[in-house]
């Protein structure tokens, strides 16, 4: 019998068996060592499980240039929300970035193949923010930027809505919660497993053609497909935020597009989030699908921070 890690629900999502945890777990910290070094660990206690936390950054934060200028307020933290089925550490690319220029918290959302403990389900639009509400308090973060990619970003934009008390701003990056679901993203997913194990010179001309940069990143495919076989995830995938709750989000958004991304619609979400988000921001970025921050980390980096840095100033100028 398998050795299994926490009580089969249903309802909750878990691992196998403890060696298959810990062979995946082993596989996410080859990842996690290709970004920035972590400078701590912790755990928050939530109602609905256990969430790990991985931070980065200055033990200090650095005091911003401009408006505030030296003396003023600390750069405000930026906490990082994965995508459905991973861990944090698909934030490699970009967590050197961020932590060079303010406090990063990457959270393992329950629920998912990580560090975290799923005890009771929280996929439900209410329950997924008081989760992330409750995990802000537990790290005693006042005021912080949210980034979710995927998943993540559903997460972000219905805390948005739903939690807006501590967020300065919420990027997010290709996400769920514009539209639903449809079957060519899931067609993506996948072929996109299964050509994880297709010999290694076709796995390079399949990720050009999926845009998938698991393919080419050992590291990444490893710890996918040690993912797949140690964890079960049990949510259904989330609806999209209506209409009227977009308009609801009062909070400066950022909602960055893949050009070829199978999840939503980029040129109607171009046009769409503005309209319907007062102030609201949305660009597409060329040459990529789903994972515009995995495929052009330096350019993607880029526009966050400065987004981040403009929402700072603006509150500065309005304080």
């Amino acid at each position: 019998m398998p050795e299994n890690t926490t009580r089969a629900r249903k309802d909750v999502g878990r691992y196998v068996s403890d060696t298959l945890r810990d062979r995946y777990c082993a596989a996410c910290d080859a990842v996690y060592a290709m970004g920035a070094p972590i400078r701590s660990e912790t755990d928050v206690e939530a109602s609905f499980g256990t969430t790990h936390v991985y931070q980065y950054g200055p033990e200090r934060p650095e005091r911003p240039e401009g408006p505030g200028g030296p003396g003023g307020e600390a750069r405000i933290p930026v906490v990082l929300i994965h995508g459905a089925g991973s861990c944090a550490a698909t934030w490699y690319p970009n967590t050197p970035a961020f932590a060079a220029d303010r406090p990063v918290y990457a959270l393992d959302t329950p629920g998912d193949a990580n560090r975290s403990v799923h005890r009771e389900p929280m996929w439900q639009s209410e329950r997924a923010a008081q989760w992330l509400d409750e995990a802000l308090d537990g790290l005693g973060l006042d005021r912080v930027h949210l980034v979710g990619a995927s998943y993540g970003g559903w997460l972000v934009l219905n805390a948005a809505h739903r939690r807006p008390g501590r967020i300065a701003s919420v990027t997010a990056l290709d996400p769920g919660g514009l539209e639903k679901v449809g079957l060519r993203f899931f067609v993506w997913v996948f072929v996109s497993l299964f050509a994880t194990i297709a010999p290694r010179p076709l796995r390079r001309r399949l990720a050009g053609w999926l845009d998938q940069p698991v393919l080419v990143v050992p590291e990444l495919r490893a710890m996918v497909l040690a993912g797949v076989r140690a964890y079960r995830i049990r949510r259904p995938a989330p609806l999209p935020l209506t209409e009227q709750e977009l308009a609801s989000i009062r909070t400066p958004l950022y909602v960055v597009l893949g050009r070829r991304s199978l999840l939503l619609n980029p040129r109607r979400q171009l046009e769409r989030v503005p309209r319907l988000v007062p102030g609201a921001r949305a660009e597409i970025v060329d040459a990529t699908g789903h994972g515009p921050q995995l495929d052009h980390a330096d350019e993607v980096n880029r526009r966050m921070l400065g987004f981040m840095r403009d929402v700072e100033q603006l509150s500065t100028r309005q304080a």
